[in-house]
């Protein structure tokens, strides 16, 4: 018989609701996002703030757009961690004030795992090497012994990061990742910029630093931008190849925010090609923060009996993803 989880999304920009079925559909997924003047970054509290605002219509939409009731739901889901506080904490509240409400079971799901394995819903992928990069994230991972293991990661800025920082270093308003794409899909003009790679590991502060003088010093924006993309995309395909290399896995998976940038899967799937294997690209209206990576992957916990009792709900403002039992893969 048909089941649907309904799951809150709220870790940072983004304040999303999705309803999904035990059959893989997404029946909603609707969300508001919050957007910080021009040249600033993510306010933890008047992101909250936003979101606090959003959560009734957000919530109603959400359900009216699934045509399912709210007495139908098995469980509801949301995003404990990690993220900024006050966000996480609205997202909390309107979860716990629901399953008490309906005395449904309380779901809590690691945000950083949502994305996996809705990226895996989405295209199919099984037993994937991942490169998760967001504003949150930036890591290679690789699912073994029930938990996905990190076999790389960013030792400083994020992905998502080194892209907003750097936007709004030139006066735009995160996120910029789709803004810098633009620019440097206009420039083929390539400055040398600091390529950093310890082990499988990253790091992007000293590109960042170097970056930012360009653009004080006169360079073109798209040039610098293109420049950007160019060393940093290239730095992390060269950990997730050679992390495709070591555990002899067939299949890369790319999720998160700038999993929609056209130019990392261009790059990605050509590495992909040499080793013989598949590239999944999340679908970009899905690589982004949202409600239905939360209630596909509360669902998926909730069928192995996870949940949390709503006294008890809190948030974790940093949990990493490796440190998740995941039950339902064994």
């Amino acid at each position: 018989m048909k089941q649907y989880v309904l799951g809150v999304e709220s870790t940072a920009h983004t304040f999303s609701v999705s309803v999904v079925s035990t059959e893989g559909e997404i029946l909603s997924n609707s969300k508001s996002v919050y957007k910080p003047a021009a040249g600033s970054g993510i306010h933890p509290f008047e992101a909250s703030q936003s979101h606090l605002r959003a959560a009734g219509r957000v919530l109603a939409e959400a359900v009216e757009e699934s045509g399912v009731a709210l007495r139908q739901l098995e469980a509801v889901c949301y995003s404990m961690g990690p993220g900024l506080g006050p966000c996480l904490r609205v997202g909390a509240v309107v979860a716990r004030t629901l399953a008490s409400t309906l005395d449904k079971p309380l779901v809590p799901v690691n945000h950083a795992v949502g994305h996996i394995e809705l990226g895996c819903l989405l295209t199919g992928a099984r037993d994937p090497v991942v490169l998760l990069v967001s504003g949150g994230h930036t890591m290679v991972i690789a699912y073994s012994g029930g938990r996905w293991r990190v076999l790389g990661e960013s030792l400083d800025l994020t992905l998502g990061q080194l892209l907003d920082q750097f936007g709004r270093h030139s006066g735009l308003s995160s996120p910029c990742g789709a803004a810098v794409e633009t620019a440097a899909s206009n420039s083929s003009t390539y400055h040398r910029l600091p390529y950093s790679v310890k082990g499988n590991d990253v790091s992007f502060s000293g590109l960042l630093t170097v970056a930012k003088s360009m653009t004080d010093s006169g360079e073109s924006f798209e040039s610098v931008s293109f420049s950007i993309q160019e060393t940093a995309f290239a730095m992390v395909v060269e950990v997730t190849e050679r992390a495709l290399a070591f555990t002899g896995k067939r299949e890369v998976l790319v999720v998160g925010g700038v999993a929609a940038n056209a130019r990392l899967s261009d790059m990605m799937t050509k590495m992909a090609v040499r080793h013989s294997a598949s590239v999944s690209l999340t679908p970009v209206q899905y690589s982004g923060d949202c409600g239905a990576q939360i209630a596909w992957t509360g669902l998926l916990a909730h069928s192995r009996g996870v949940q949390v009792p709503v006294r008890e709900a809190n948030v974790r403002q940093s949990w990493r993803l490796d440190s998740v039992d995941i039950p339902w893969r064994n």
